[in-house]
């Protein structure tokens, strides 16, 4: 009897076929590793959710010659259930400056019976949400639903992955919803810069605009990160995609869920990891690890006696490699706490203990409070803000403590006036009436015609002033 034997490369193996016998029925690696691929996708894309935000956005120096200009932006991107009770992560660059966000999320109905395959249907629903709050640093956001039972999905431990590792990109590339990308892991911890803050999971999964925010999950449907960037000279993915750590964001999750805000450590010192040139330059006792390059003059840790070119060794008894590292165990300062520092000076071993402060990350940015319906004063192209006891407290006015609006921003498109207003500005009269309310201000400006001499007093820096101009 003649044998035959038939190779393929996709069969488990070798199958011997004997002459006018049917082949018999092997199962397809391929196709067992494209049920797979189904499966998690079936798993995941519930969970996924579609970001939609209408607002305005403070313009930055490439954008506008001059500080505190908002324009009304509309952007859209991507986002993950991270609790059944409606918690949804996605960048802060997605809902930046935003007076409305909606989530549309797809829920599949089950099979049709007569369609052909008995294939399930998608439908949307779209929601309102909340901004929890948001952390620019980081790129991160958390929103909140009104809804319950929702599909969520799993923040694995980003420490754990490896360069190489499969991973799959889930999102709303340009706009196209329910959209799934395979990649690897091209690296685990990508910095831009030796001390940038932040680090990121690099993939080769495609990312293009409108991923921001969608989840990045291992081969279990876990979310390993959260698509913040691409690096690309064609606008459109060319391989190098960037994700935020899941581990990082789950810290910020618990800080915004608690606060809406996130906290962040200081000792009073400036950082830098340790170059070779360095170390040579400034005869560093060792040619690895984090110098102090600048010490406060009024801070704790001049008190307690780190000075310029100290080798910071290890702190709370881990070793320090990267300023990194450094900064995140100052990341969540308890209140009242301090750290332990070993320190190198020449050849002599230091220890101190020095008070943790919170970082003032305070940015004169107000944009993201107003909305155009309720702030905008369009004869004036401000947006002005009443100065709640909470707002007030935020900026401190020195000059009054009560009475005044805050311009939280100028109107991108608002008239051009010989002298203009500038974000923080706190505006206390117009034409010696004093302003105490943006309800106030608007029957100020209704009295006003066009070409009238305007005369306003503010404060600007705890410096009073006048803004003069004539009305358009």
């Amino acid at each position: 009897m003649r044998i035959a034997l038939v190779l393929t490369t996709l069969a488990v193996g070798v199958v011997p076929v004997i002459a006018g016998q049917s082949l018999p029925t092997v199962p397809s690696r391929l196709s067992a590793l494209s049920a797979e691929f189904r499966q998690l996708a079936r798993k995941v894309n519930p969970a996924v959710v579609r970001v939609s935000s209408i607002g305005y956005r403070q313009l930055d120096e490439e954008e506008s010659d001059e500080p505190g200009v908002a324009s009304r932006q509309q952007s859209s991107g991507a986002g993950v259930v991270i609790s059944p009770d409606g918690y949804i992560v996605t960048n802060a660059h997605v809902v930046l400056g935003a007076q409305k966000v909606q989530v549309t999320l797809l829920a599949r109905s089950a099979a049709v019976p007569g369609r052909p395959g008995g294939a399930e249907t998608v439908r949307r629903k779209t929601l309102r949400a909340d901004l929890v709050g948001l952390d620019m640093e980081t790129d991160v956001a958390l929103l909140k639903v009104a809804e319950k039972g929702l599909p969520a999905l799993k923040l694995a431990n980003s420490d754990a992955v490896e360069q190489g590792q499969i991973v799959f990109a889930f999102g709303s590339p340009l706009g196209l919803d329910n959209s799934v990308s395979m990649g690897v892991v091209s690296s685990t911890a990508r910095q831009f810069k030796p001390d940038d803050p932040m680090v990121y999971l690099q993939t080769d999964a495609s990312i293009n605009p409108g991923n921001s925010g969608g989840p990045v999950v291992d081969s279990d449907g876990d979310v390993v990160g959260i698509s913040t960037l691409i690096l690309s000279q064609s606008g459109g993915s060319e391989g190098l995609g960037f994700a935020v750590p899941s581990n990082v964001v789950n810290n910020v999750v618990e800080q915004l869920r608690e606060t809406g805000r996130v906290v962040r450590g200081e000792i009073g010192i400036v950082v830098q990891t340790i170059s070779p040139a360095l170390a040579v330059g400034w005869k560093l006792p060792r040619d690895w690890g984090v110098v102090v390059a600048d010490v406060d003059p009024e801070s704790e840790a001049a008190r307690t006696g780190l000075k310029v070119a100290d080798v910071i060794q290890s702190l709370n008894g881990r070793l320090v490699d990267t300023s990194r590292q450094f900064d995140l165990g100052l990341y969540r300062p308890a209140r009242g706490g301090s750290v332990r520092l070993e320190v190198l000076r020449g050849g002599e071993h230091l220890n101190f203990n020095v008070p943790v402060r919170e970082r003032n990350d305070e940015e004169r940015n107000f944009s993201d409070l107003a909305s155009r319906e309720e702030n905008l004063i369009p004869e004036l192209g401000i947006f002005a803000i009443d100065l709640s006891d909470s707002l007030r407290a935020r900026i401190a006015p020195e000059r009054h403590d009560h009475g005044g609006v805050l311009v939280a921003a100028r109107e991108a498109d608002g008239p051009a006036l010989d002298d203009n207003f500038q974000s923080g500005d706190v505006l206390y009269a117009l034409n010696r009436e004093t302003v105490k309310s943006v309800a106030a201000l608007r029957l100020l400006v209704k009295k006003l015609k066009p070409g009238d001499a305007i005369a306003a007093q503010v404060e600007r820096q705890g410096k009073l002033r006048f803004v003069s101009f004539e009305l358009p």
